[in-house]
């Protein structure tokens, strides 16, 4: 019988822009959750945070912030800004990276390839903000 269990990871950032590696996390969340087989749904349950899957190298999430700074620049006249927000940049990265993935489960562990982590990337930080991990299967 399939079985879901549904857990939730809070952060708030110390700085806007923060790329958090959350892979040990939801490791914990499908542990706790009994499923030996199945899926893990990691979703940022904010509009200008995302969740993306790579390597933990810091030249690389380096490299991911300053990629996403020149395809959408921070200091941009966006029309969301004119709403009194100044994150019409932050909505944009999140179109780009993505809001969710979705990791298998076997054998009741994350099976992820050999330098494969979870990361949180939050855009527009320094606030109360959740991911919702949602494991589903048998």
């Amino acid at each position: 019988m399939m079985k879901v269990h549904t857990d939730y990871l809070w952060f708030q950032t110390k700085k806007r822009h923060e790329f958090v590696n959350i892979t040990d996390k939801v490791a914990e969340i499908v542990a706790k959750s009994g499923i030996t087989d199945g899926m893990a749904l990691v979703s940022a349950m904010h509009i200008t945070a995302g969740v993306y899957i790579n390597d933990a190298e810091s030249g690389l999430i380096a490299d991911i912030e300053e990629w996403l700074a020149k395809l959408a620049p921070t200091d941009r006249d966006y029309r969301h800004n004119l709403t009194g927000e100044d994150n019409g940049y932050a909505h944009l990265w999140n179109l780009i990276v993505g809001h969710q993935q979705i990791v298998p489960i076997t054998q009741g562990r994350l099976d992820l390839g050999p330098w494969e982590q979870v990361y949180y990337a939050e855009f527009d930080g320094q606030r109360r903000k959740r991911v919702i991990v949602k494991a589903m299967g048998i």
